[in-house]
């Protein structure tokens, strides 16, 4: 008896998609993670490792997931691909959805609450449209005159073709400031502050911008693709989070970033050859 208990604790979790969530969770990886690495629906990702395969489109569908998920972990595929087979092969086959024919076609006019919904929403477009062309709400203010080039009076007696032009120049982030982190392709991304409190966690589509709450201490954000996200401060752009394919773990502090840049232009003019 006590041979049996010993030898049951040390055996390997039952099932494939037990022991996918056992080498997931073994390398710390979340499944949203694991679902940007595969591009699989994370909601099939959680039926697989839960062996419920009803939601899942196909057993063909189900083993190419399984697959795929097993080459993200580091597991056997064609071990995980057979013991699939093996639970998909225990399943009742699932019977098509029974066909409803109508017996008779229903009036086709709008309800009444169709068309309060399509009033408000007539009412709506032309609020926006007396907005847009009424006042400067959407368009912006008009950038200050002293932002653009001043042509200096000449001199009495000079010559006019000498006149100088001032031109405004390129503002350089300020100390501090908002950070933006704006998705350059589908990317996820995690944003946490120094005491755990979760900011962010999603996939991000291309475009979708998130910008890091001012008041936030110490926020970190984790990422397997930093390559995909551009970083702002105050609207300029900044070094990225990283250049490549890996999981980094990168301060995202308008300060943090800061210095993270000040240091990498250090390094590179100490690494550039002296003139001769």
């Amino acid at each position: 008896m006590e041979g049996d208990t010993a030898s049951n604790a040390n055996a390997s979790p039952v099932g494939a998609g037990a022991r996918l969530r056992a080498a997931r969770e073994a390398q710390g990886l979340d499944l949203a993670e694991i679902a940007v690495r595969t591009r699989i629906p994370q909601r099939h990702l959680e039926a697989i490792e839960n062996a419920d395969y009803s939601g899942l489109p196909s057993s063909t569908y189900a083993i190419g997931f399984a697959k795929a998920y097993a080459r993200a972990v580091g597991e056997d595929e064609v071990a995980v691909a057979h013991d699939i087979r093996g639970e998909l092969g225990t399943l009742p086959e699932r019977s098509p959805p029974p066909q409803y024919y109508p017996l008779e076609e229903s009036a086709r006019v709008p309800s009444r609450g169709f068309a309060w919904v399509a009033a408000v929403v007539a009412l709506l477009v032309l609020l926006g449209v007396g907005l847009w062309y009424g006042t400067d709400l959407f368009r912006g203010s008009t950038p200050p005159e002293d932002v653009l080039a001043t042509t200096d009076a000449p001199a009495s007696g000079a010559d006019p073709s000498t006149a100088s032009i001032a031109v405004a120049p390129s503002p350089a982030p300020a100390a501090g400031g908002q950070v933006t982190l704006v998705a350059t392709e589908t990317v996820w991304v995690r944003v946490r502050d120094g005491s755990g409190k979760r900011l962010l966690e999603k996939e991000m589509a291309p475009g979708e911008r998130f910008d890091v709450p001012g008041d936030a201490q110490d926020p970190v954000a984790r990422t397997g693709r930093p390559d995909r996200i551009q970083v702002l401060i105050n609207g300029s752009q900044v070094a990225p989070l990283g250049t490549g394919v890996e999981t980094v773990n990168v301060g995202v502090s308008a300060q943090a970033l800061q210095a993270r840049g000040s240091a990498a232009a250090t390094e590179s003019n100490a690494a550039a050859p002296a003139g001769e």
